[in-house]
């Protein structure tokens, strides 16, 4: 029961600090280096992935060494549930859209 709540306290100190950072850098006329630092911290750690699964079980992830074969010339073998097909070619008399 401790485990969660630490995490809790740290995601709200570390909230606290970045919010106090980013309203010191637009209010304050002496805001530094120190804050500036903070907030673009906490804005690069808010691009990371956080919802990430592994590449087995991703829904639509390349097969490893995929390249590695398409460069060696190699066909590799993939489940029908990861292939992709493209659109049928248009034709050209086909009109702009259907009829």
């Amino acid at each position: 029961m401790g485990r969660p709540i630490a995490r809790w306290g740290a995601a709200v100190t570390l909230g606290a600090l970045w919010w106090w950072a980013v309203l010191r850098l637009a209010l304050a006329p002496d805001a530094g280096v120190l804050e500036g630092a903070v907030a673009a911290g906490g804005w690069g750690l808010s691009l990371l992935p956080v919802h990430c699964v592994p590449r087995a079980r991703a829904a639509g992830a390349l097969a490893v060494g995929r390249w590695r074969a398409a460069w060696r010339g190699t066909a590799m073998r993939a489940a029908p549930s990861a292939v992709t097909t493209a659109s049928p070619r248009r034709r050209s008399d086909g009109g702009s859209g259907p009829s």
